[in-house]
């Protein structure tokens, strides 16, 4: 339907509450959004003239047909369309996925042990404590552990630099114990950390008390500096833990949320206190919308009705069309009441003022780093020669090993920065033996295959879009394979240059396709933002080839079990992972492989017990 057609269709809804559900020509849900009155709000999407941020003028573009479902009330309509959006996940409702993630505090395994916060955990041998979903309680834990026991945030590594160099400011100003200074024992020092820990894992309690009496069998043994230390302890954990004060009633529950927005984004900054006490922050960044009013509509059924925590008392910057039907939705959820207002005066206006300026301020960042890569492309067009700045920029990289397989990496970097959602990785499946060259032209060949048939299918993202920059790994041999293998196909005209090396493996240079090299280190932004994503890339081919090369290996061990060939090793690697989590597995486990029986499957079962037994 045209848009034309959609404004007629919606001209005839009713004037009453309901969701709606907007689809594209692939018959797929694209948006759902709630009304109070289905004709007035549906209809303002497709009648001419009506102005619309980025992202609904996108929807808007792409939109084919929609369905209505007319609801008893307004409280009706926002259930509905929760439960709707979370069941199809629409492309341009706000889904919230990455409000989400784990973090740790890291204590090192050594002799003198560090502490830190962690965004990951790794299989480095350290202990991790958590996992805590809020970042921002995580970096806040390590932060005050650290200030409470005076441990070190320096880089310096002990023992190897005790007695080197004078100590750190933060020694100087009482925020560090300074093991560099030599003066603190290794015994000491564990102590401090394993204090760190309990005040990590369940708060003050008794920490105090223990320290306390620590401190005075030390002053009885006339170990003053150890007494002082645990007094600096001391008076340290008690600044740290009230250092905070408490900015509403210690009983309440509140979160507290505000927007703010610019011309092309918005930002929305939630605040969580508990106990009285800020314990959580959290900013949800939207690109492309800029209609504050609609983003507070949509955000706060979003973030609440989806599994979050829901408090006691909510307090906005400006309450939503649809306030007394969200106030109702959320106490049904709770269980209890739940206050969800606009505080005119006192302490929880200057709290909601705070989350307003949180919201700012990392707009502000947010602008700042785009203003920074904005400079970089712009350099960059400028250097190669480019009509415009790229904004999609595709780079690719053969990696190789001994037995003549061949694997390629492309990473695609988007505004400058990496986008590791549209990176991909190619199997060869053409050439035989190391053929960088041919790897490269079956690999980008594919590529514009790819491009090909996703816009037949009327998608638009990840290979249905249209690179703006081509760049291969290597020099003209590379450029002029690529380019050869685009001849005739929609990707022909996409800039395409190679990124060359020196002898010491570092970017030295671009190269086109006649072997014309372009310096780029008089350019130290290009050269900088070149080297990245030329390392970028080696690094995403490298670590395909060594997981290919993994499960080869794994696969082999495998193949050696009588009955299973290949392919079955690869079905079952597939399966569970790992030889070790095939090797754990029951039979009935086992048996849900594709192609694996239940006779096979004892028998797999039967030959890893008869390993472990050294039959």
């Amino acid at each position: 339907m045209t848009k034309a057609e959609l404004y007629q269709k919606a001209c005839m809804l009713p004037l009453l509450p309901g969701v709606y559900i907007i689809r594209d020509k692939a018959d797929e849900i694209i948006y759902i959004g709630k009304a109070k009155r289905l004709r007035i709000r549906v209809s303002q999407y497709f009648r001419e003239g009506v102005p619309h941020d980025n992202k609904v003028t996108q929807m808007i573009a792409h939109a084919f047909s929609f369905d209505v479902i007319v609801c008893q009330s307004e409280f009706e309509a926002l259930v509905l369309e929760a439960s709707q959006i979370k069941a199809h996940t629409p492309k341009y409702n706000i889904l919230l996925k990455d409000g989400k993630g784990y973090s740790y505090v890291k204590i090192t395994k050594e002799e003198w042990p560090r502490l830190s916060f962690a965004l990951q955990k790794d299989d480095d041998g350290a202990e991790y404590i958590g996992p805590y979903t809020s970042s921002f309680a995580a970096r806040e834990m390590a932060e005050s552990a650290m200030d409470a026991f005076l441990l070190p945030r320096c880089n310096r590594r002990f023992p190897q630099d005790i007695g080197k160099g004078r100590p750190c400011l933060n020694a100087h100003i009482g925020k560090c114990m300074g093991v560099c200074s030599g003066k603190i024992r290794c015994e000491d020092y564990n102590q401090a950390v394993k204090g760190a820990i309990h005040l990590i894992r369940y708060g003050k309690k008794d920490i105090i008390k223990t320290l306390t009496r620590r401190m005075e069998e030390a002053s009885e043994r006339l170990e003053f500096e150890t007494a002082a230390l645990l007094r600096d302890q001391i008076a340290a954990i008690t600044k740290v833990t009230e250092g905070q004060k408490v900015v509403v009633d210690e009983s309440l529950e509140m979160d507290v949320v505000a927007l703010a927005g610019t011309p092309d984004s918005a930002c929305v900054a939630v605040l969580r206190y508990r106990q009285g006490r800020l314990t959580d922050k959290r900013e949800f960044v939207f690109h492309d919308r800029s209609d504050l009013e609609e983003i507070r509509e949509e955000f706060l059924p979003r973030y609440y009705l989806d599994d979050e925590e829901i408090p006691k008392v909510i307090a906005v910057d400006a309450l939503p069309a649809d306030a007394d039907a969200l106030r109702q939705a959320l106490s049904e959820k709770r269980g209890s009441e739940v206050q969800l207002y606009e505080p005119q005066r006192g302490d929880k206006a200057r709290l909601v003022e705070m989350a307003h300026t949180n919201a700012v301020e990392r707009l502000a960042r947010e602008r700042g780093r785009t203003a920074r890569e904005q400079k970089l492309l712009d350099e960059l067009a400028q250097v190669l020669g480019l009509p415009e700045a790229p904004k999609r920029i595709e780079s690719y990289d053969i990696s190789n090993w001994g037995d003549g397989t061949s694997v390629c990496g492309m990473v695609v970097f988007r505004d400058g920065k990496p986008s590791k959602a549209d990176y991909r990785r190619f199997k060869m499946r053409t050439v035989a033996g190391t053929d960088d060259y041919a790897s490269l032209a079956e690999t980008v060949s594919r590529r514009a295959g790819e491009y090909v048939a996703r816009t037949a299918a009327g998608e638009t993202t990840g290979f249905a879009e249209k690179p703006d920059l081509l760049l291969m790994d290597g020099g003209r041999g590379q450029v002029n394979a690529a380019k050869e293998a685009l001849l005739g196909t929609p990707l022909a005209d996409v800039p395409l240059y190679g990124m060359v090396k020196d002898n010491h493996h570092r970017t030295r240079a671009i190269v086109d396709g006649e072997g014309q090299e372009i310096a780029i280190n008089m350019n130290r932004g290009t050269f900088t933002f070149i080297t990245n994503i030329q390392d970028e890339t080696h690094r995403f081919a490298n670590a395909y080839r060594k997981q290919q090369m993994r499960q080869k290996s794994y696969s082999s061990t495998l193949v050696q079990i009588p009955g299973v060939g290949p392919k079955l090793a690869k079905a079952l690697m597939n399966q569970f992972g790992s030889v070790g989590a095939v090797r754990a597995a029951e039979p009935e486990a086992l048996a849900q492989t594709p192609g694996v029986g239940d006779k096979l499957a004892a028998e797999i079962y039967a030959w890893f017990r008869r390993e472990e037994a050294g039959e």
